[in-house]
């Protein structure tokens, strides 16, 4: 059930509308290879718990950034703004199980459900875990997650069920490892993460458009001042260098998928002066576009 997420979009709420699994099955297993591809903000009713394969990758998850290195993991809770990029080296490679809470719990009323699923999705201000091999507990979580990946892409007889144990074994564990203190967001940091979904979809929406703080602001139906530091508390940067950063992303997409020319990517991804979009894709990314899209093209290239 390796599924593709080269077709990722979020919807009017900046909620991711791929569709994991099936209704049957809601689970589906990706490999993000993180030199092609940054993941942006965005969030999804599922759980998503991720291994590192190879390389290193920057993670932030709601307010918390770490950087997560071979045979580390992480897991993102329900409903949580996130994203991810390649830290260091030539390439990133994820593992990434992204599945319903329904799986393993199954109706809300079951005990499995109540013992494995709402401590975790009903602790409010959880965003989530950074996993290192490190700790003992965590390195369990990670093998868990590892053989729950296996099993959904190597599809073994009974592949399902030994999918849903591995799942129910991890959750269980780090059901036990939720702070039992854990405090409930304020009133203020729930309006920001709400502003932050509002903003960042309309970035997402309008990115090939001429913006502006103003406009952005305005999409949430706040002041200049309320949106920047909006973003510099949610997600760290101001509204233009998130603009421009997702600008070069969306250019790289095209630019790896087909022979498009280097201007008319630059064009439909909001960049009207070519000699800035080359400069500042260098600045991203480390290479010219040209050079990135014949390194992607040749990569595809059957040996």
């Amino acid at each position: 059930m390796l599924s593709d997420c080269s077709s990722f979009t979020v919807d009017q709420d900046n909620r991711e509308q791929l569709r994991h699994g099936t209704t049957a099955f809601p689970a589906a297993c990706y490999i993000d290879e993180l030199d092609q591809l940054s993941v942006s903000w965005h969030w999804h009713e599922e759980l998503e718990a991720v291994t590192v394969a190879e390389g290193e990758a920057l993670v932030t998850i709601g307010s918390r950034s770490h950087t997560v290195r071979r045979g580390d993991g992480f897991l993102i809770n329900t409903g949580t703004l996130h994203s991810y990029q390649i830290h260091t080296g030539p390439v990133c490679r994820l593992h990434a199980m992204v599945f319903h809470p329904r799986l393993v719990g199954g109706s809300m009323e079951s005990v499995f459900y109540q013992k494995y699923i709402v401590p975790l999705t009903g602790a409010k201000g959880l965003e989530g875990f950074f996993l290192c091999t490190g700790i003992p507990w965590q390195a369990a979580v990670l093998k868990w997650m590892e053989q729950a990946w296996e099993d959904g892409v190597q599809e073994p007889v009974h592949y399902e069920i030994r999918v849903r144990s591995a799942l129910t074994e991890l959750l269980a564990i780090l059901c036990e490892h939720v702070p039992a203190d854990q405090a409930r967001p304020d009133a203020r940091s729930s309006r920001n993460a709400k502003r932050m979904k509002q903003m960042l979809r309309f970035i997402q929406q309008n990115y090939a458009e001429e913006l502006n703080t103003a406009a952005i602001a305005a999409s949430a139906v706040v002041s200049e001042s309320e949106c920047l530091r909006c973003f510099r508390t949610v997600i760290g940067t101001t509204p233009i260098q998130y603009l421009r950063e997702y600008r070069i992303e969306r250019a790289a997409q095209l630019l790896a998928q087909s022979r498009i020319r280097i201007a008319d990517a630059a064009e439909s991804c909001g960049f009207q002066d070519i000699g800035y979009f080359t400069k500042t894709f260098r600045k991203l990314r480390g290479c010219t576009p040209k050079e990135y899209q014949n390194a992607c093209l040749i990569q595809k290239v059957p040996g």
